[in-house]
């Protein structure tokens, strides 16, 4: 993990505690969030749990589930926290069974809801941090600058030869929008995706696939092992290796930008407490932190001016790759995954 941008007194001091009208509800209590774990739940606690809890008063207990975990407790009428922090596809999942509570944006007082895109601020959800699937490459095998520099040149095999590795279905989304990319669909097109013509374009890079990844640790090991010279993975993932001293480097060309947001479930015991943390976990101050740390990508356009350049150039969503990238479409996979994983089990024994 890199360094703190500021000190906790000077982010403090700078806004995180900003002053707040304490009522006793306010002072006591606690809010209970699901996670990721590991890592993240100790960045976050450093930058967001903590200094919310020296600013309300609010307790903040972190813990661990996993979807279907959290669409059991609701289901059940047993919700036993109150904040979710997860991937978009989760909390998608939630919404449509009405399991979620609308975000009391007009009430914010830390963060300016403009200052989130309208694209990843919805009515029941909010995106805290946004990361990227990308083209990793060796720079061994393809030194100073020769590497593929779309996923058209990915595909291309005889002028960039060397085996491969893209995401299996056991992710939940293989990258068919980098085969379309790669067969020549615009990224301002690619859905709804033409599922049909993405896996024919699977099918003329699949003898060049070493292994399809299944958990983002096997995807950055076979490029750490140099199993593989070319990857379709998550940026934190090879950014990891690249920063360990791997010689290995991220083409952004083309990412498909994705999303961890926060939502409240509506039937919480501590509705009011969710709101404040969320409006407090999206404040640029927290965002600088946290991102920084974490080397995802702020949501928050006032978070850039806080991170140093070098910072930036390796963040999803940035300045320096924005452009470059498109947005998964979440709704899209939700309504057609069943029938991607049908396809997907044909032609992955064909």
């Amino acid at each position: 993990m890199s360094g703190l941008i500021l000190p906790r007194r000077t982010l403090l001091a700078a806004g995180l505690a900003m002053p707040f009208v304490k009522t006793a509800a306010a002072q006591a209590g606690e809010v209970i969030i699901r996670n990721p774990g590991g890592v993240y739940d100790d960045v976050m606690r450093k930058y967001v749990y903590d200094p919310f809890t020296q600013a309300t008063g609010i307790k903040v207990t972190a813990v661990a589930a996993t979807a279907a975990k959290l669409l059991a407790m609701f289901r059940a009428n047993n919700v036993e926290l109150d904040v979710i922090d997860a991937g978009d596809s989760i909390l998608e999942q939630l919404r449509r069974q009405n399991a979620l509570a609308p975000l009391d944006y007009g009430n914010w007082r830390w963060t300016k809801p403009d200052d989130i895109p309208a694209e990843v601020r919805l009515p029941t959800r909010a995106a805290n941090m946004l990361y990227g699937s990308v083209l990793a490459y060796s720079k061994e095998a393809f030194p100073d600058g020769r590497h593929p520099k779309s996923w058209a040149e990915f595909w291309d095999a005889t002028k960039f030869p060397g085996p491969r590795s893209l995401a299996d279905m056991a992710t939940g989304n293989p990258y068919l929008e980098f085969a379309l990319l790669a067969d020549g669909v615009p990224k301002d097109k690619l859905y709804p995706i033409d599922i049909d013509r993405a896996f024919r374009a699977m099918g003329r890079i699949r003898p060049q696939i070493r292994k399809f990844w299944d958990t983002g640790a096997l995807s950055a090991q076979m490029m750490a092992d140099k199993e593989v010279v070319l990857a379709g993975l998550w940026n934190g993932r090879v950014q990891v290796l690249m920063d360990r001293g791997a010689p290995l480097g991220i083409e952004w060309n083309e990412n498909m930008i994705e999303v961890q947001a926060v939502g409240i479930f509506k039937d919480a015991k501590n509705v009011a407490g969710g709101q404040k943390l969320i409006d407090f976990m999206l404040q640029p101050e927290a965002q600088a932190g946290y991102c920084r740390d974490l080397t995802y990508g702020p949501t928050n356009k006032q978070a850039f001016a806080l991170l140093p350049a070098e910072q930036l150039t390796r963040m999803p969503g940035s300045p320096a790759s924005a452009d470059k990238g498109f947005y998964k479409n979440i709704a899209w996979w939700e309504d057609n995954r069943d029938r991607v994983n049908r396809q997907w089990s044909r032609w992955i024994l064909g």
